[in-house]
């Protein structure tokens, strides 16, 4: 249990690991168990960060009612192939971020690069992990999802989330993931972009300064996507941009587009049989 800190450092402010590579998987016993509330984090590389070395597992972490104030990152989980290990059953709410220098919210299968292989106890998993009551000011980057070809990232969800940012979400090679009552309010790029993603819900999502040459939500090569309860403001060149040859099965429901002169964008690349459906 970490309770109560006030943190300034050189690396990241609180970390959580549990052997690496080999020597970690054989070891075999996983960091749970862990509690993180009430703590204020200034300077640092991370707030609380969870890997890279997670070759024996983390699970049942919650991190909550905390304050990171001018670290590089806020949460940051991270791993790479050849790890092994997963993470899991992790909980972040009521948290303020404020001057975050690079990402606010990290989940990455990347650090460093590693050639694509099987499948195998080499391979890192990320999964059951939801993030909620989050606010952020002068962030670089909202937040970063990416898995890798052969383990998307599953089964994440955020909700009630108030960023101002850079750059907004950028979601990629992952599945089951869920967006409820987020706003990004961005100064480049898409304010929620998605690519090789499947099964999504994204539940009023929005932004508070639409980019005239941009769109309010991206997608390339997504398929089961359901987006509802949105009701985006004038501005943004569209709601929803289409791409990619793997896109399919896009629903709209409950939506008020009237405000964007081109609700919904099909861009190059996009499936010629896609199937989307407006109600």
């Amino acid at each position: 249990h970490i309770s109560n800190c006030h943190i300034s450092v050189g690396d990241d402010c609180i970390t959580i690991k549990s052997g690496r590579d080999a020597q970690g998987r054989k070891y075999g016993v996983p960091c749970e168990n862990v509690t993180v509330t009430n703590c204020t984090m200034l300077a640092g590389h991370g707030g609380v960060v969870i890997g890279s070395e997670m070759s024996g597992s983390v699970r049942k972490v919650t991190i909550s009612n905390c304050v990171f104030d001018g670290t590089d990152r806020g949460i940051r989980i991270k791993s790479v192939r050849g790890r092994g290990g997963y993470v899991e059953e992790v909980r972040v709410n009521n948290i303020v971020m404020k001057d975050i220098k690079k990402e606010a919210i990290v989940l990455s299968l990347f650090y460093g690069k590693a050639p694509l292989e099987p499948l195998s106890e080499r391979t890192p998993i990320f999964r059951n992990i939801h993030i909620s009551g989050m606010t952020g000011s002068n962030v670089n980057a909202a937040c970063l999802v990416e898995g890798i070809e052969e383990m998307p990232v599953s089964d994440v969800s955020f909700e009630d989330i108030n960023m101002d940012a850079q750059s907004g979400f950028d979601i990629s090679r992952a599945k089951d993931i869920r967006l409820s009552n987020v706003q990004v309010n961005t100064q480049m790029g898409a304010a929620f972009k998605l690519s090789d993603v499947t099964n999504a819900y994204l539940s009023n999502v929005s932004t508070l300064k639409p980019i005239a040459d941009k769109s309010v939500i991206e997608a390339i090569n997504v398929s089961d996507l359901f987006i509802t309860g949105c009701f985006p403001q004038s501005g943004s060149r569209s709601f929803l941009s289409l791409n990619g040859e793997k896109s399919n099965n896009i629903i709209l429901s409950g939506n008020y587009l009237n405000r964007i002169t081109n609700p919904i964008e099909r861009q190059g690349d996009l499936n010629k049989n896609v199937v989307i459906v407006e109600k």
